[in-house]
Parts: C-alpha cells; structure tokens; sequence
C-alpha cells in the first residue's frame, strides 16, 4: 500500500484499513453502506451552505459554476461526483494511493473531470493550494493530531470561504449506536472502523475551531431512522453531527485566493 507523505495529523492504520477496501466505494451494500445512505442528508448541507456563503441560484442546475472545492479525505468520491456534477471544480485529496487510483475510475467512467491527489492536509497546505470550500467529512475521528489537521485546513480557506466537517459525538448513546450495534450487531462498517475516544463533543470542536482561527457557523445533527431506513438533518447532535465554520480573521489561504 501507498501512503502520502506522513503529516502529523494522519493515523496509517487508518488509512491502510481503508485502502484494503477501496475496490469496494461504489458498492452500495458492501462496507461502505452506512456512507451511501449518508450521503444525501450530507449534500443537502453542503448545498444549503454553498448556496448561502456564495449567494448562488438554487435554481440553477449548476450552481456552484466557478467555485474551487475540496473534499479532503474523499474515498471513493461519494461527495466529489455530486459537487462536481453542480457545476464546482472538485480536488479529491486521499492519503491512500489505492482510494485515489479507485476514485479516479470512477470519475472517468463517469464522464467527470475531478482532480484526485494523494495527498494530506498538511501537503496541500505547504504547497500554497487554497479553495473556497474545504470539507472534511467523518475525517476527525481518524485524525492523529486533530489540531494540526484543522490548521492545515484553515490555510487552504480562501478569505470568505468555508469549511465544513461532520464528525461524530463522544456520548454514550453514540457508543452504543456508532461502535456497538453498527460494528459488532448490524455489521454495518467492518469492526476496529472507530474509537470512541477520539469522538469530538460539539464543545470541544467549537475550541478546536477556534484555536485554529475558525468561527463554527452553525452545526445540525444527522440523525438515523430506523424505520425509513435513512438519515436526515436534525436537532439531534447527540451521535453524528455537521457543521460549518468560517475563518475567525481576514488572513489564510495560498497564493491563488481572492
């Protein structure tokens, strides 16, 4: 397996656990599952967000025309193609060789022209990339150094940009329903795919945030129903949550920013 350059944030167990599945993205009822039926309550925040930060038509088929984006640890490219596909400029960055080698099939089967990169945070960051939007989801509980990933995506904010993570809560009931029934009754995602202890409380990204110059925006809880078999947006913060942050100052950002 190919990794990218170590930065202090990436964990390489995690990212070798991930590798070892990337043939398995796209399978809607394989390991990667429970990221498919995320994936639309995922995207109507992001759009909601984008539409809003840039003042963009929500009628228009292509709304996000123009806008440079990231999807930082993209797998497969379960958010990259649906952005792309409104109109934006997506990198894809991943820190497996073998999930970019995997997405970027995708993408080219899919007629897509998405910029895929192995690469971490800290990579994109010293090369002086920048982007209007930065994302990192259901990356923050994988990160070694939480803090050191967040400066890096705080320098790849355009001034006036955003960022927008998702993460999950460090509850009981999150343990119960994150760790216990999705690894070990449902079998959702493959067992060892979390550790409850790296799970972030809102407090405590709202200050991690914030110690790396962002200003959360506003978070909104993604919430499972076991009936309908799909999640949605809620108030309920207490297991998976989204949010959006912008930078706190005007600094930030590589060379090519506005």
């Amino acid at each position: 397996m190919t990794v990218a350059a170590d930065g202090r944030s990436v964990d390489v167990g995690e990212a070798r656990r991930f590798a070892a599945q990337a043939e398995a993205w796209w399978d809607a009822e394989g390991p990667f599952r429970p990221l498919h039926k995320l994936n639309p309550a995922r995207l109507d925040f992001i759009r909601r967000v984008l539409l809003r930060r840039f003042s963009r038509d929500a009628t228009d088929l292509r709304p996000f025309s123009g806008l440079d984006v990231l999807d930082l640890g993209s797998g497969g490219g379960l958010v990259a193609e649906p952005l792309a596909r409104l109109g934006a400029r997506v990198t894809g960055a991943d820190v497996a060789e073998e999930t970019v080698a995997a997405a970027r099939l995708h993408a080219q089967q899919m007629g897509l022209d998405i910029c895929y990169r192995c690469a971490t945070a800290e990579d994109l960051a010293a090369g002086g990339d920048d982007f209007d939007a930065v994302l990192a989801l259901e990356v923050l509980e994988h990160c070694a150094d939480v803090e050191a990933f967040l400066g890096a995506c705080r320098a790849l904010v355009r001034p006036g940009g955003v960022f927008v993570f998702s993460t999950l809560n460090r509850t009981a009931k999150s343990f119960l329903l994150g760790v216990l029934a999705a690894e070990h009754v449902l079998r959702w995602v493959p067992q060892g795919t979390h550790d409850w202890n790296r799970f972030l409380t809102p407090d405590e990204t709202r200050a991690l945030l914030a110690a790396a110059d962002f200003r959360c925006g506003g978070m909104e809880g993604l919430v499972y129903d076991a009936c309908a078999d799909r999640w949605r947006l809620g108030h309920d913060l207490s297991v998976n949550y989204i949010g959006w942050a912008e930078p706190s100052s005007g600094l930030g950002g590589g060379a090519g920013g506005d």
